[in-house]
């Protein structure tokens, strides 16, 4: 078994048992997670994520260790704004806070097997046609300014999207959780429930949210089990994280413009990799990558804090 065999294997082992750690002992079912247990929860999916950062650099090298470590930050991030369309998402449709766990954690395994399709055929197109790295670029210059620009006029609004309306359209909807259901039979014909829309929801917002991630950590690594990694660690934090924020959502009016120049400085570092290449050491871009992406997400979440837009109601306790 070589390196790269055994760093498969043990990342598979470590989220197995973490899986069964966390649903096991930190999560009830139907039962409202608290700050604390949120808290906790938290912590312990980031401080594995480092851990196994360790273990690639004791395994591979600093070199390969930095990738993962800027590329898990970069999704990390990428997840907290995730965050707040999943909020919307369960408010639009009342969505009980018993039920948030599990509706969860159905949209989260959906979620990593769908960016495992996508990484891989990312993987694929630029293994095969390195040019499109340079699309990718453009694409997350796009991306960025558009993330960047957006105003609180154009929130989101999940009963306007043409997947819940393909929903209604074709599928008999009711207009209840069916008490935590996705589904119910009423005279012989099933009958779906708000629980299971807001789960085919999460799942297609994931997929939107991976057309900007995946090009994004492409342009921080090439290599798969970094690029795996990383993304599968970040979502499966997304659970917890959620239940920390979901209170704190009106502390971070500056978050996606941190996100949009992250995006906006990748998207720049792609476009011209071969003329960096020949005047920075690659480890020096990993190590100032590293740092912007710190520097332009801590500082937004701070800023965010200290000049904090009035007129906007109180969080929820």
């Amino acid at each position: 078994m070589g390196k790269t065999e055994i760093i498969y294997f043990v990342f598979s082992v470590v989220v197995l048992l973490a899986l069964f750690v966390d649903l096991g002992l930190f999560s009830k079912k139907n039962k409202i997670v608290s700050y604390k247990v949120a808290l906790l929860q938290t912590f312990f999916w980031v401080l594995l994520a480092f851990l196994f950062g360790a273990f690639i650099w004791i395994e591979e090298g600093d070199k390969l260790a930095l990738e993962y470590i800027s590329a898990y930050l970069l999704e990390w991030s990428l997840s907290v704004d995730n965050i707040f369309v999943f909020i919307i998402i369960f408010s639009a449709f009342n969505v009980k806070e018993i039920f948030y766990g599990r509706v969860l954690l159905i949209g989260i395994l959906m979620a990593i097997i769908f960016r495992i399709i996508f990484i891989t055929v990312g993987v694929i197109l630029v293994d095969q046609f390195h040019w499109i790295i340079y699309f990718f670029g453009l694409f997350l210059l796009y991306t960025g300014y558009k993330l960047y620009t957006s105003t609180d006029d154009e929130q989101f609004a999940p009963q306007d999207t043409k997947v819940y309306k393909f929903l209604k359209k074709y599928l008999p909807i009711a207009s209840h959780d069916g008490n935590g259901k996705f589904y119910l039979r009423e005279k012989g014909k099933p009958i779906y429930t708000t629980l299971f829309v807001v789960v085919v929801l999460l799942a297609v917002i994931d997929i939107v949210f991976a057309l900007d991630s995946i090009p994004a950590v492409l342009g921080i690594s090439s290599h798969k089990f970094v690029i795996y990694t990383s993304n599968i660690f970040a979502v499966l934090g997304l659970r917890s994280l959620f239940f920390l924020l979901r209170g704190a959502v009106s502390k971070f009016d500056y978050l996606q413009q941190g996100i949009a120049i992250v995006l906006f400085f990748i998207g720049i570092k792609m476009l011209a990799e071969n003329w960096i290449n020949k005047y920075v050491d690659k480890e020096i871009q990993l190590l100032i990558s590293l740092f912007f992406i710190v520097l332009c997400i801590g500082g937004s979440i701070l800023y965010s804090i200290k000049y904090q837009k009035k007129g906007i109601p109180a969080d929820n306790p």
